[in-house]
């Protein structure tokens, strides 16, 4: 009986100790995730209410840095370098804090270190990457749960709003769509790259296929790399060439990839080159 009771009691303390009430968020989590032409933007951020308070001016009071949101500090993600108010920013991950200066003018910066519970206990201007002197619009209604969106989004533009009480503030950025479409137009009409040319003949000799082509496919990528050859590269096409029956060739490619490793102190291919020198009795 006594055994039978320490269990139900330690069964009971186990329950105890898993079981966790479940409750609304006080201010919900958001992600938001927006292509912009071709940049990835992703603000993570938490959605405070009003719930009756003052905010501007009184919860938030002017002359402070407010997170722009609650709990830990909002986010900003570009997956490409950007124009944020003019000013230019890298790719990465930011925080989005807010000087609320007047009813009428905000400060909308992004800063370095993202990794804050609210603001950080020290502020630090050299973190701050762009600031955008924005001027703030009164809306006619009351916006009860604090929105952060992305709108008036063009192939190379778009706008960062944040709408919240009575106040509405928004920042444009622009992001090099034109730049990567122009690169990608370049590189498609320009024909196959070299890793094209490399990955193919590699495949053509790993494959038995063709090899009069992979040959052919080899020679090309080590010519266009000719400015910046590639130890990896030019070992490949010693192999081909030896499997194409160009001893003479395929060795003197072993060499020269072999200089180049060396050159780079990447012993692996240090090894590579000299077994195969080895067996075609160059070494």
């Amino acid at each position: 009986m006594k055994k039978t009771l320490l269990f139900f009691m330690a069964f009971a303390t186990i329950t105890m100790v898993n079981a966790q009430v479940k409750t609304p968020q006080p201010s919900p989590s958001a992600k938001l995730e927006q292509k912009v032409g071709l940049t990835d933007v992703t603000i993570e951020y938490s959605r405070p209410g009003v719930k009756g308070r003052a905010i501007f001016g009184d919860l938030e009071p002017w002359g402070t840095v407010w997170r722009t949101g609650a709990n830990k500090n909002t986010t900003v993600t570009f997956s490409d370098d950007i124009t944020f108010a003019e000013q230019e920013v890298k790719a990465g991950t930011y925080a989005l804090y807010t000087r609320l200066n007047s009813a009428k003018q905000w400060d909308i910066m992004l800063y370095a270190d993202s990794n804050n519970w609210g603001t950080p206990r020290e502020w630090d201007d050299s973190k701050v990457v762009a600031t955008a002197k924005v001027e703030v619009h009164e809306v006619p209604f009351n916006v009860e749960t604090l929105a952060i969106d992305i709108n008036q989004i063009k192939n190379d533009s778009a706008v960062l709003e944040i709408i919240w009480e009575k106040s509405y503030a928004a920042v444009p950025f622009t992001v090099p769509t034109d730049k990567k479409v122009s690169k990608s137009i370049e590189n498609v009409m320009g024909g196959p790259s070299s890793d094209d040319y490399f990955a193919s003949a590699v495949y053509y000799l790993e494959s038995g296929k063709d090899i009069k082509e992979a040959v052919k496919w080899i020679d090309k990528a080590v010519d266009m790399d000719k400015d910046k050859p590639k130890f990896w590269v030019i070992h490949q096409q010693a192999l081909i060439h030896a499997k194409a029956g160009n001893k003479k060739g395929a060795i003197e490619a072993a060499k020269t990839s072999l200089k180049l490793a060396k050159d780079n102190n990447y012993a692996p291919y240090v090894a590579k080159n000299e077994k195969v020198l080895k067996e075609w009795g160059a070494l």
